[in-house]
Formats: C-alpha cells, sequence, structure tokens
C-alpha cells in the first residue's frame, strides 16, 4: 500500500499529504527530544543536547513556515552514476527544513535482473542497455569515449547510482547542512513471482580485503551472492539465496568483462553455477542505510563516488539509518546532496567489497545551519561528516581527511595505493579530541585519557580507496553531574 512514498499511486498525492502531517509532527518530536535536556544552553552545554542550540534549530527548521514534502524518484533523468559533481543540473530544488523522499538504486542490480529490475519502470529505465542504446552512458568520473581502458564511458572510476542531486536554497560553503533521517524502506520487487519480497546482492571481489588471501582453489575468484528481504517489514533479517562464481560476462557493446570491472553489466546467468542451500540456518539481521549520502565537493569538476570524504560520500556505516542525523560541510552553492548505494545490512569493515546491496527508499529533513549563526557551537569548525544518533556521536576519521587536496592533481588515482588503517585511526583520534575539547572543554589530557577508556574506535571500511575509522562516543557518559 502506498503511504506517501509511492508516486505511481493514483491517490499519491492524498497519501503523500497524510505522510506530511505525519513527519511534520515526528519532526516536533524529534527536536522536543533532541533539546529537552538543553534548558536554553548553547550547544552541548548539557549531555543530551544536539549539537546547535535550541532556538537556532527551530528557526532554521520553521523558517519558510509549513515544510513541503518533495518525491524524488530515480529514473534515467534523475541519477548520476559513479561520481559526485559541482557541474549537475538539481534533480530537485529544496527549502530549509523540507523534507524529501529520494529512491536509490543499487549498482549491483543486474546480478540478478529478475528480482532486482524486471517489472520495475524505474530501474528498468535506469538500467536500459543494448546495443544500440545505454540509458546512463557515464559511469564513473573517467573520460566520456571510454578509450583509456576500453571498459566504458566513465570507465567505472566510480560506481555508484546517486539520486541527485537536491539543491538547497541559501545553502552557500561555510554552511553545515543537516540531514535527518526519518525513514528507510526497502524497494520492492516488481517481479509478480517475488512478491512481498526485496533482493540484494554482495560481491566478495577483487577489491575485497580477503582477496589475496584465499586459501581455496580457484583462486583468485569472484563470488555473488543474492539474498531475500522481506519487503512487508515482518521479517527483520535476510536470508541467502544462491551464490555464483564470476565467469567473463560480455556487455551490450560486446566488451568483455573478466572480473567486475564496470557498474551494471548484465550477468547471463546461463553462463554461472547458481549454488543454492548456502549460509543455512543463517539469518542475517537487518539494518537498512545508505552507503552515500554525501554534497558536492569543489576540488574537482568530476570526483569518483568510491573514496570518501569530507564531503560523505561512500562512508559505508551502517549506523547512517533511519533515526540517525548526519552533518555535513557545504562546500559549494546549494550544497547538492546525492543519496546512494543502499543497503540492507552490513558489518563494520565491508570486509569483501560490498555489503547486501539493496535498492531503498529514504525521506529526509533538510536543514540549512547557516555559517554565522554557529559560533560557539562544535558545528562552527566542522570540515567532516558526523553522525549523531539519540545515544551517541560517531566521528568519520580517513586515511586522508581531504584526500582530494592533500594528495594534489594525481589525488582520485593515489588514494587507491596510499590508504592504510593507521593513518584513518590517527585522522579520527585528532578529530574526537578536537571534539571533546571543543563542546565538552575538556582539557587535552583529559580528552585522550576519555578516549582511551570511553570511546570506541572501529574499522568503517577497508575497500573504499580512502580507508576509515570511526569514533563513537555515547552521550550517557556525560550525565553524571554530582548533586
Amino acid at each position: 500500500m502506498c503511504a506517501g512514498d509511492d508516486h505511481n499511486c493514483p491517490q499519491f498525492e492524498l497519501h503523500r499529504r497524510k505522510l506530511l502531517d505525519e513527519l511534520d509532527a515526528e519532526r516536533r518530536g524529534f527536536l522536543k527530544g533532541a533539546f529537552v535536556s538543553a534548558a536554553g544552553a548553547t550547544a552541548l552545554g548539557s549531555a543530551g543536547a544536539s549539537l546547535v542550540s535550541p532556538a537556532k534549530a527551530q528557526t532554521a527548521a520553521a523558517r519558510q513556515g509549513r515544510p513541503n514534502h518533495h518525491y524524488l524518484p530515480a529514473t534515467a533523468d534523475t541519477v548520476h552514476w559513479g561520481y559526485f559533481s559541482k557541474l549537475l543540473k538539481p534533480a530537485v530544488e529544496i527549502d530549509s527544513g523540507d523534507y524529501v523522499t529520494i529512491e536509490a538504486l543499487t549498482h549491483h542490480a543486474n546480478d540478478d535482473a529478475e528480482r532486482m529490475i524486471k517489472g520495475d519502470p524505474g530501474a528498468e529505465s535506469v538500467y536500459l542497455w543494448t546495443k544500440d542504446q545505454k540509458a546512463v552512458n557515464r559511469r564513473g568520473a573517467g573520460p566520456l569515449d571510454g578509450k583509456l581502458m576500453g571498459r566504458g564511458a566513465g570507465e567505472g572510476f566510480g560506481v555508484h547510482i546517486c539520486t541527485g542531486p537536491v539543491y538547497v536554497r541559501n545553502a552557500e560553503p561555510g554552511d553545515i547542512l543537516e540531514v535527518r533521517i526519518m525513514d528507510v524502506k526497502p524497494r520492492p520487487c516488481a517481479n509478480p513471482a517475488h512478491a512481498g519480497k526485496a533482493f540484494g546482492s554482495t560481491a566478495a571481489a577483487w577489491w575485497g580485503f580477503h582477496y589475496k588471501d584465499l586459501i581455496t582453489e580457484p583462486k583468485p575468484r569472484e563470488v555473488v551472492t543474492i539474498f531475500e528481504i522481506d519487503a512487508t517489514g515482518q521479517r527483520n533479517w535476510a536470508k541467502a539465496v544462491y551464490n555464483f562464481q564470476w565467469t567473463p560476462q560480455t556487455d551490450p557493446f560486446g566488451v568483455v568483462h573478466k572480473i567486475i570491472d564496470y557498474p551494471g553489466v548484465p550477468v547471463d546467468h546461463s553462463t554461472v553455477k547458481e549454488n543454492h542451500g548456502i549460509l543455512k540456518n543463517v539469518r542475517i539481521p537487518i539494518r537498512p542505510h545508505f552507503g552515500v549520502i554525501g554534497v558536492a565537493p569543489k576540488e574537482a569538476d568530476y570526483v569518483d563516488s568510491i573514496p570518501p570524504g569530507y564531503f560523505g560520500g561512500n562512508i559505508d556505516n551502517w549506523r547512517v539509518g533511519k533515526g540517525a542525523t548526519m552533518y555535513y560541510p557545504v562546500a559549494v552553492q546549494g550544497a547538492l546532496l546525492s543519496v546512494g548505494d543502499p543497503h540492507a545490512s552490513q558489518g563494520d569493515s565491508e570486509l569483501c567489497g560490498t555489503a547486501i546491496e539493496c535498492s531503498l527508499t529514504g525521506t529526509f529533513q533538510i536543514i540549512v545551519h547557516k555559517k554565522e549563526t554557529l559560533e560557539g557551537t562544535s558545528l562552527a569548525e566542522l570540515n567532516y561528516p558526523l553522525l549523531e544518533t539519540q545515544d551517541e556521536w560517531v566521528l568519520h576519521g580517513f586515511s586522508f581527511a581531504n584526500y582530494l587536496q592533500d594528495l594534489g592533481p594525481t589525488a582520485q588515482q593515489a588514494i587507491y595505493e596510499k590508504s592504510s588503517v593507521d593513518l584513518a585511526l590517527r585522522d579520527a583520534f585528532r578529530k574526537m579530541r578536537t571534539f571533546l575539547m571543543t563542546t565538552k572543554g575538556l582539557t587535552e589530557d583529559e580528552a585522550i585519557t576519555l578516549m582511551s577508556v570511553g570511546v570506541d574506535f572501529g574499522v568503517t571500511q577497508v575497500v573504499d580507496g580512502n580507508w576509515g575509522v570511526h569514533a563513537v562516543i555515547k552521550k550517557s557518559l556525560f550525565t553524571g553531574a554530582e548533586a
């Protein structure tokens, strides 16, 4: 049933208005819960306070009066595949405080087109590729002619299908963009043979951490596993359906792909052996999230979607799901926010190369915090993507905090050769140290001690070029003031 999130529904507008009313009520509850302990103090003046003061956040959300709700479907006209760009024409324009529901398609849907594309007009339009036509031609930040490596337009230097960008009016460089994730739902399979289900793909691929450390034959190999998810939400776990070893696949233009080296290549299942009955009695907990949410970087016209950075992008943190809030530094006019790389579930590190790559639809509230209003808050000097949940703050460190700037003209190639976990850990440490000193008024010595005993550092991912380490600190650590 349409809940204001299916633009093909005949009563979409009625359902959309009902959804907006519900979201508006939820927003008021969100603000009340986030700011109840602030008591008019400045940001982080008390344990449960949000990152901006109550007055400033309320003003930002209500500046335009009743917020509007926008719907952004994923079609060949609304997605960009494998790159971010400050040159992109916006797919939609919104005001600060507005809601936007965004469809996000997985770039692995052609691993099993019967389950993840067939009968779905949006997915079919994006994935359309025949010997005569390729609906979304450029796939990656590489050259359009595709002659450099012979793989196709964009050369696969970036792989994610990104819906957008969303142009946020009055968002300017130096501002902070707050992105509240209000809801996340799996995209149901449109094939009647699989009604009520959704599907995702996991590729244990050549870019995975494991690839050169295999112990059984054949070596090397790439293995794709298809998972089933309950699209109705009644079952909160995924189960494996089958797997297969990648074999050379010929794309509609006649290019042979011996490995998974270009996004969206259709898999001819007559050339692979499906192994059913795998991962028996194993239930993978569902935690739907977006691997990619990011604003456009300023340093280059076309930026590979794989390495994350100060602008967000392919962070691949499973915590970026419903109920979470992300903060991003705005680098270009309008922010140009894009969403993609939807996941049904993922573990920290994303070790084999992917999560359960599964198409999702998310509803977001987008709020601009103007630079001049942030003095005295932790957002004043924020230059990295910051995650806030009801209970935690999560800071994202990378091997290179701003690889586009740090590595110079060849940054988009060099980043794949220079990343390491220790560099990412040091970046996360430095960010957490500053966060604690700035937001809690701790001395450097106090901050370092607290990090060792009260902060969890985890490996976010080791497969995205610019490796990531996240630092998690619980808000409850600051509730111990003695009476």
